[in-house]
C-alpha cells in the first residue's frame, strides 16, 4: 500500500511540482499524492526534493510557488530533483515596486522589554541600547593585530576583569586589512565605517584603538572621518584612546601602555548596570549559513515570525547576504514602502551581477558544496528560502555595508553571502543581537553581539547540541512555524537580557570579525 506524501515530505504550495523530504525516502517507495502514486526509483535524503508531477524538459521547477530552476530533461513523478536534472536559466522578474506593501502590524497585545544597558541620553537610539557590555581593543591594521590580542590576553591573564562584574569581557577586534588600498578610496571608507561601527556599538562600553603608525587606515583618519568619540556614562565626551606601535617604541611598550589604558577605562565600563529597556530598541541581525533544503521550510520562516514580532514591538530587523536575495528580489521590491526603496535593492542586485562578472564568476556559484549536499540546488532556491528570515512586514530601507541602521522596521543591508563578512557588516550597522539559522551546522559567533543558533532539523540539533540554541526541526515533527517563531522571539529577549548563547559559552566570536574588502590589494 502506498504511503501518504505527508509521511515523507512537505508540499509547500499547491502549484509546486516538487516536495521537500522531511525524512529520507527509501528506494522503491510508493507514495500516494493527489489521487495517484509516485514510485521512487532511488533513495532520496532528508532536505532534498522529490518530483510530485511530470516535469517536461525546460519546464520551471516550482518551490514556494516560485521558480527555482528549470528541468534539464524530462522528469518523472517520484524522481529526485537536484543538480543532475535541474539547470538555472533566466526568467523575467516583475519588480512591481511597492505594489504589495503589507499593512502595518496591529499593536502588540503586550509591550515587551529586556534587561539591557542604556548608554545615556547623549547617544542616538541606534547606538544607545546594548545587550552586552564589552571593552574592545580595535586594531586599525593587520600589522597591529597581534599586539591588540596581546593586550587583551594580558588583561585576562592578570585577572583584572574579576574586579568588574558588570563587564562581559574584553574583545580584540583584529583583521587582515588596513593597508595596501587607495587612501580615502571605497575600501578605506568602508573599513573606517566598519571599525567605527564596532567602536561605537551599543554593546561596547569603551574601546582602545591600536595601530602600527605607517598604515593607510590611520587612527586619526578613522576618528575624524567617522566623528568618533568616547561617550562616558555622564554624557561627557572625551577623545578616543589610540596607541601607535612605532610611537610607543615597539610591541612590548605598546602592550604595557594598552594594559594601563584598559585598567583606567574598566571602572567607567563597570559603572553601567542592566536596566529595563523596551523591546522596540532591539536591532536584530539575521543570517543563514550552512543551509540545507529544510532551511526555507523550518528555521528561516520561523525566524521570519520572530522578525515580525520584533517589528511589531517597534524594533528593527536586518536582512543581509545580497547574493542570497538574488532571484527572489522581486518579492521584496513588492513589499518596499516606495519605488525608491525598491530601486535601491535592485541597484545592489545589478551591482553584484557586474561585480561577479568582473572576476569571471557567477552568482549561482553561491550554493556551496555543503548546501548542495543538504539539498539546495540553485541560488534561486537558496534565496527564496533565505528571504523567509525577513518575515512579512514592509521593507522600509536598504543600507550599504556597515552603514548605521537608524530605521525602525524591516530593512536590507548589502552584504556578501559569506557568513563572517556578512555578519561583520550587520553588527557594525548596530545589530545588538543576532539569530543565525543553519542546516549543516554553522558554529558562528560574533562578539560583541550574541549569536543565537537555530538548527533546521532535529538530527543536526541533537548531533551538535553543544552549539545549537533552538531546534526548528520540530516543525517537521508537528510543531507550527508560528510556535517555533515565538520560541525564537522569547530567546531573543532572554539573550538580550544576558542569557548566554552556546557560541558565547564556547568562547566563539572574536576571530570571526571579517570586514568586506571590495577592491584590489595594492
Amino acid at each position: 500500500m502506498a504511503t501518504p506524501l505527508s509521511e515523507y515530505a512537505v508540499h509547500l504550495r499547491p502549484q509546486d511540482n516538487i516536495a521537500v523530504c522531511r525524512k529520507p525516502i527509501p528506494t522503491g517507495a510508493d507514495i500516494s499524492f493527489d489521487g495517484g502514486t509516485l514510485h521512487v526509483p532511488a533513495a532520496i535524503r532528508m532536505g532534498h526534493k522529490v518530483a510530485v508531477r511530470s516535469i517536461a524538459a525546460g519546464e520551471p521547477i516550482l518551490k514556494y510557488g516560485q521558480v527555482i530552476g528549470f528541468a534539464a530533461r524530462d522528469v518523472n513523478p517520484g524522481e529526485h530533483i537536484h543538480v543532475h536534472n535541474v539547470k538555472l536559466g533566466a526568467f523575467e522578474r516583475d519588480y512591481a515596486y511597492a505594489s504589495q506593501v503589507p499593512a502595518p502590524m496591529p499593536p502588540p497585545a503586550e509591550h515587551r522589554s529586556f534587561m539591557g544597558y542604556d548608554r545615556g541620553a547623549g547617544k542616538p537610539d541606534h547606538l544607545r541600547y546594548g545587550t552586552r557590555n564589552y571593552l574592545a581593543i580595535i586594531s586599525t591594521v593587520n600589522c597591529s593585530a597581534s599586539t591588540s590580542k596581546y593586550i587583551a590576553e594580558r588583561v585576562r591573564a592578570a585577572g583584572i576583569l574579576d574586579k568588574f562584574p558588570n563587564v562581559d569581557g574584553i574583545v580584540a577586534i583584529v583583521h587582515r586589512q588596513g593597508c595596501g588600498m587607495q587612501y580615502d578610496g571605497p575600501d578605506h571608507q568602508q573599513l573606517d565605517r566598519t571599525l567605527a561601527g564596532f567602536a561605537r556599538h551599543p554593546n561596547v562600553g569603551a574601546y582602545l584603538l591600536v595601530g602600527l603608525g605607517c598604515e593607510i587606515v590611520q587612527a586619526s583618519h578613522l576618528i575624524d572621518n567617522e566623528h568618533l568619540d568616547l561617550v562616558q556614562l555622564s554624557g561627557a565626551k572625551s577623545a578616543p584612546v589610540s596607541l601607535s606601535i612605532q610611537e610607543c617604541g615597539g610591541i612590548g611598550k605598546t602592550v604595557e601602555a594598552g594594559v594601563k589604558a584598559v585598567a583606567e577605562m574598566l571602572p567607567r565600563v563597570n559603572d553601567v548596570k542592566r536596566t529595563s529597556i523596551s523591546a522596540k530598541h532591539i536591532i536584530l541581525g539575521t543570517n543563514c549559513g550552512g543551509s540545507d533544503g529544510n532551511s526555507g521550510v523550518t528555521a528561516n520562516p520561523a525566524l521570519g515570525v520572530a522578525s515580525d514580532l520584533i517589528v511589531q514591538q517597534g524594533g528593527t530587523s536586518i536582512l543581509g547576504e545580497t547574493p542570497e536575495i538574488y532571484g527572489a528580489e522581486h518579492i521584496l521590491t513588492r513589499r518596499a514602502v516606495s519605488q525608491e526603496v525598491g530601486e535601491k535593492l535592485v541597484a545592489r542586485i545589478k551591482w553584484w551581477e557586474k561585480y561577479t562578472s568582473m572576476f569571471g564568476a557567477e552568482i549561482n556559484n553561491n550554493p556551496s558544496p555543503g548546501n548542495k549536499e543538504g539539498g539546495l540546488t540553485t541560488i534561486y532556491e537558496k534565496s527564496l528560502g533565505a528571504i523567509a528570515k525577513a518575515g512579512s512586514t514592509a521593507m522600509v530601507d536598504v543600507y550599504q555595508y556597515a552603514e548605521p541602521v537608524t530605521a525602525k522596521g524591516f530593512v536590507v543591508m548589502d552584504t556578501p553571502g559569506y557568513d563572517p563578512v556578512s555578519m561583520t557588516g550587520i553588527v557594525a550597522g548596530g545589530a545588538n543581537v543576532c539569530v543565525f539559522t543553519t542546516g549543516r551546522g554553522s558554529v558562528f559567533g560574533c562578539k560583541p553581539a550574541p549569536s543565537i543558533k537555530v538548527a533546521t532539523n532535529s538530527p543536526l540539533y541533537n548531533h551538535m547540541i553543544g552549539d545549537m540554541d533552538i531546534n526548528a526541526g520540530r516543525v517537521l515533527e508537528g510543531a507550527t512555524v508560528a510556535e517555533v517563531g515565538k520560541e525564537i522571539f522569547e530567546k531573543i529577549l532572554a539573550t538580550a537580557s544576558g542569557e548566554r548563547t552556546k557560541s558565547e559559552i564556547n568562547g566563539v566570536g572574536e576571530e570571526e570579525f571579517a570586514p568586506w574588502s571590495i577592491g584590489p590589494t595594492l
